[in-house]
């Protein structure tokens, strides 16, 4: 029995042409997937889009991801609950347009290595939990692509100090001046009654 061209139909699933089964595409968005994401992946290797967010995926995204799709174009990961590091061997997706991980439990430093994505246009890692310095890399990308991470900085507001710190700072600075003066005036001003008396 031919086999060719039988998952062509498939929901969410594009392939190169109807005759065969290389996969180019799949947009499993919000189909209530749950699991993690399946290492049969592998076995897709020309897939260039895929779009498994909206759904109920948890764990981590696989470190051997950008070695199953090595021409992987589209990423995206958004509105599921995936947790852990975002592996720096996503640096390897050389060919990567979009990475869009927004919404989910990733905690960690955003990996260095995806400085090496030079063909990145779209990026989002939004509401996640994410921490430490965004590199300087991603500058050209809007504030709103990492905002809904508490502790995560980029630019030069990075170990600085919100103005409501430096207000307590200088506050706390005058008074102890003000405190300092005053134990010298009452010193100096003991020391004067003593010579009176």
């Amino acid at each position: 029995m031919a086999t060719a061209g039988f998952i062509y139909d498939f929901v969410g699933v594009s392939c190169w042409n109807a005759t065969e089964n290389r996969v180019i595409s799949l947009e499993l968005r919000d189909l209530k997937l749950s699991g993690q994401v399946p290492e049969p992946l592998k076995y897709c290797r020309s897939l260039q889009k895929l779009d498994i967010g909206s759904n109920a995926l948890y764990g981590t995204i696989p470190s051997q991801i950008c070695s199953w799709l090595p021409f992987l174009v589209t990423l995206y990961l958004s509105d599921d609950a995936l947790s852990g590091y975002i592996p720096a061997t996503l640096g390897k997706c050389t060919y990567l347009n979009e990475l869009i991980l927004s919404n989910n439990q990733f905690s960690g430093a955003i990996p260095y290595a995806l400085g090496n994505l030079s063909r990145l246009k779209s990026l989002s890692v939004a509401d996640n939990h994410l921490t430490g310095t965004i590199p300087l890399f991603f500058n050209r990308f809007a504030k709103e692509d990492f905002t809904g991470n508490s502790d995560l900085c980029g630019g030069s507001k990075c170990g600085g100090l919100s103005k409501k710190n430096v207000a307590v700072i200088i506050a706390a600075g005058v008074a102890g001046a003000a405190a300092a003066l005053l134990l010298a005036f009452g010193l100096w001003f003991c020391d004067k009654c003593q010579k009176v008396n």
